[in-house]
Order: C-alpha cells, then structure tokens, then sequence
C-alpha cells in the first residue's frame, strides 16, 4: 500500500472500531464503505438508501455472519408454520474452504457437500440442487475457488434453483462466498451475473485483504436487503455513549484496516482497480503461457477466474509436485501443493 495509507493506519492504531460514539468517523467511513461494495454487487438500492452490510475481521467472520442470518430466517419460518426447525443443512461444493466447515460444526448445521470429480472442480448446480431440501437454509457458492481460482456458474445455480422452490413452495436463498472473486469480477467480467442481480442472491461477503488490496484484518459482508438480516441477531448497547447497534462476532477491534479499505476505493476508484486487476491476468497469463511452453505441465485452473495458475507434472514417475513445492522452498519461492478433495483426491496440483 502506499506510504500515506501506512501513515494513517499507524495514526489510528490505538482506535478502537466499536468506540462509535467516540470515533464516529470511523463508523461513517464503514457504513460509506458498506455501500460502495453494496452498489458494486448491484444490490437494489434506490436513491440515498443505505446498503446493508458490516466490516469484519476477514471472510470467515462474514460467512459466519451471513450463514447465521440464514439459520436464523429459517428457522423462523419453520417456527411459524409449526414444523421441526432442529435439522437445518446447508449445501456447498467439496471445495469450500474451512470456514465454512467451522460455521457447520460451530453452529450446528449439516454440511451436504458436493463431491468433485477430475476435470470438474467446483461444485456442480444440478447436483447442488438435487441436495436442497426442506431442511437447508442456504446453497453457497465460491466465486474463486481457493483450489483452482474458478468462478462457480451463480446464474445457473439460481435458474434451477427458482424452478425448485416454485415446484416445492420453498424458499431457498443463495450466499455467494466472494472472498477471492468480489473484487475481480466487477472489474475483469462486468457482464457476468453473480451478484445481486440474481433474485436468489441475499448475501455476499468479501475479503478486503485479498483483492480488496488491504493489509490482512478486514473483510465485509453485505445484504440484498434489511428483511435478509433478521432483527433478532443486531444487539443494541448503549454503555460507550449513544445507542449503538452490532452486528459482529468479535466486539473490539482496531479501526486501521476499515480506514485503510476506504482510502483504497477513493484512491484507487473504478478505474484503478480495473487497471491492478487487468495487470494481474497479464501476469498470470504469462506465467500461463510459460508453464505450457515447457511440455512439462498440465493447466488445471481457468483462464478467466482468480488470476492464478493450478498446474500439475505430466509425468510424475520420478519426481511428484510436492517435490517441486519443496525443492522451490529451498530458493525462497513458497508454492503450494495440495491435493484435491473428494472424490478427486487422486489429482495434486501446484498454484501460484
């Protein structure tokens, strides 16, 4: 980041974000914040009407912000139609990230997972579809798979998913796990629907740390609209001053990543952006090109997605890719090798 955006972080480092009455700056550059990623989705929000969103300490907060939201909708229907609300599921890809596995077991929902398969490694709709039922509260889909930075088909998985809540009276919403993609896709694919455009989007988050080009701590979550955010989960307190709502799983934290995301977007803009994210597809382009040149490695990841590279050894009879990721530390370089998940565990990839 540059130097005057280390500057005002360090000048307030000793801020702490939920003193609103005492800093209320800091809540006015968050809620201005909120808005411009809320319009970024295309959230439909009308002349002067504030967004509904809230900064976090990262994606994994947010996820848990918004799969709670979604818990909580859904169990408030169940209540009110007089059914069993102690089942809830939610449904995902093999390939979510860990967070999402913590926000099942922390919270207490099932987690139906869609199993990968080689050559298809983000979640299939048709069959993320076929795992819905009366129980789930939400599909997630990943917009920049960790494992092979591709967007999931969001359009499609809200096509099929329309058609089965009109067959069955359901209601079943879709959260886009943005983390990576958020702050890639508005700016490389503006005509790819993801986002708010879609009536079964109801929330989104994103990491301000990753693409939002903001030193590690801040990430956000936003909603389609206020009735997506039952009432019940925002905690009012008054004890720092004025009437203060809350809406977050951690109570303190510093306000220096909120600052810095703000003087990023003004900075920046639209068009800066557009230019950072345009440079890192012409560098993984040509790191791309360079990798196929050799004959020595297969591409796994897309061209379009998370501008990274997923590659493995065509021939790995002598030496395999967690080799390579080894000898590459040795030189400075930390390249990751993993293997995927199920049922594709077979396939190990590098990426950078």
């Amino acid at each position: 980041m540059e130097p005057e955006c280390d500057k005002l972080m360090m000048e307030s480092i000793n801020k702490n974000y939920v003193d609103m009455d005492e800093y209320p700056v800091t809540t006015e550059l968050q809620n201005r914040c909120v808005n411009m990623i809320a319009r970024l989705f295309n959230a439909p929000l009308g002349d002067g009407e504030a967004a509904i969103g809230v900064g976090t300490v990262g994606s994994s907060e947010a996820i848990m912000l918004a799969g709670l939201a979604f818990k909580r909708q859904w169990q408030n229907k169940r209540k009110a139609q007089g059914l069993p609300y102690d089942k809830p599921n939610i449904v995902t890809g093999a390939n979510v990230q860990v967070c999402w596995e913590k926000f099942a077991r922390y919270f207490e929902v099932e987690l139906k997972e869609v199993k990968l398969r080689e050559g298809y490694y983000v979640m299939d709709p048709e069959k993320a579809v076929e795992l819905v039922d009366e129980n789930t509260i939400c599909v997630a889909a990943i917009l920049g798979s960790t494992l092979t930075g591709e967007f999931e088909d969001v359009k499609l998985l809200n096509d099929l998913l329309v058609e089965k809540n009109k067959q069955t009276g359901w209601d079943t919403g879709i959260h886009v796990d943005a983390a990576s993609g958020g702050f890639i896709a508005p700016f490389l694919y503006p005509e790819l629907e993801w986002d708010f455009r879609l009536p079964l989007v109801k929330s989104i988050n994103v990491s301000g740390h990753k693409y939002g080009l903001v030193y590690a701590g801040i990430g956000w979550v936003v909603w389609r609209t206020k009735s997506d955010l039952p009432e019940e989960l925002i905690f009012h307190i008054n004890y720092l001053g004025a009437d203060q709502p809350t809406f977050t799983l951690n109570f303190s934290k510093g306000s220096s990543q909120v600052i810095a995301q703000y003087y990023q977007l003004i900075r920046l803009g639209f068009e800066g952006y557009r230019n950072v994210m345009d440079n890192c597809r012409e560098n993984m382009m040509v790191l791309r090109e360079g990798l196929e040149k050799t004959g020595r490695f297969n591409i796994v990841s897309k061209e379009n997605g998370v501008p990274l590279v997923a590659f493995s050894l065509k021939d790995n009879s002598r030496h395999d890719e967690f080799e390579v990721a080894e000898t590459l530390r040795r030189f400075g370089w930390i390249v990751p090798a993993y293997t995927m998940p199920a049922d594709a565990e077979h396939v190990t990839v590098l990426r950078v």
